[in-house]
């Protein structure tokens, strides 16, 4: 009785009585406080992410019209090869070989048609360039090591810069087109360093780790980290570096671009997945 007596006297003290009052309108506020926070906090996490997304599609949109202007390039040089070459060539093997060479006398003939076989020889010899430089024969038939190696010793062959290479463990070609596009990345990477980077040397290697294909390409001259790298690909310039992204794309792999802790290089690292040739 004497404790329900205090307790009914603490409820019916008015100070008691508004410091639950503010207390739980204090709660009250909290609470609507947070959910509100909650609320706008989970907004603006929704933003950022529908913002990272149309980043990341107008990025892909970016790599694809690279992607199609350098198919759309590729067209036109071989277009323009085989107009302005081998059209003419083969319109004036025609002309040796019209409707009056019967007429003609034996050695009009005969020198007629040496001339028009000739003309059909230096035909077949650029269509032959032309497919080369689709895909070389060297990669085609011996695979991305020697096609490498073929491209550094012309480099260093040229004594402007010591190009070399060393492959660790390529006992198993990629798949062609694997093999085509990592080639491809490669011969744009080095066309860019002896443009741009005034290097003295140009070292390629290779390696393999957990089904994970490597290649490392150094150089001591100037160049590009991933920072760079990423930010001339959102911009209109650098096509060709749009296109290394393209490809790699492609390939499902990636790229990085930095310089090394000694500061004295610049390293480009490339990583594949391992896909083998499968032989039918």
């Amino acid at each position: 009785m004497i404790w329900l007596q205090i307790q009914t006297n603490q409820f019916s003290n008015p100070g008691v009585s508004t410091v639950l009052f503010f207390g739980t309108l204090g709660m009250l506020v909290l609470a609507i406080g947070l959910v509100v926070f909650i609320v706008f906090h989970q907004r603006r996490v929704i933003r950022y992410q529908m913002q990272l997304q149309k980043m990341e599609e107008e990025q892909q949109k970016i790599l694809l019209n690279a992607s199609i202007r350098w198919q759309e390039e590729e067209r036109q040089r071989i277009a323009a090869d085989l107009h302005d070459d081998a059209g003419p060539l083969l319109a004036t093997a025609r002309l040796y070989l019209n409707e009056n060479l019967f007429k003609q006398d034996i050695n009009t003939q005969l020198q007629s048609i040496y001339n028009a076989k000739q003309i059909i020889d230096d035909t077949i010899q650029l269509i032959r360039n032309i497919s080369h430089s689709l895909m070389p024969p060297t990669l085609k038939n011996f695979g991305l090591e020697s096609a490498i190696n073929d491209l550094f010793q012309k480099i260093s062959g040229t004594g402007s810069i010591n190009a070399s290479c060393r492959f660790h463990d390529y006992r198993q070609r990629l798949r062609p087109e694997q093999e085509l596009l990592i080639f491809r990345v490669v011969q744009e990477l080095v066309n860019n360093i002896l443009k741009h980077s005034n290097s003295s040397f140009i070292h390629l290697t290779q390696n393999y780790n957990e089904d994970k294909f490597y290649l490392r390409l150094h150089h001591d001259g100037r160049g590009i980290t991933q920072q760079d790298f990423e930010k001339m690909n959102k911009s209109s310039l650098g096509l060709g570096l749009k296109n290394i992204q393209s490809r790699m794309k492609v390939l499902h792999g990636s790229i990085n671009f930095e310089k090394d802790l000694s500061q004295t290089y610049y390293k480009v690292t490339m990583e594949v997945p391992f896909e083998v040739e499968v032989v039918s």
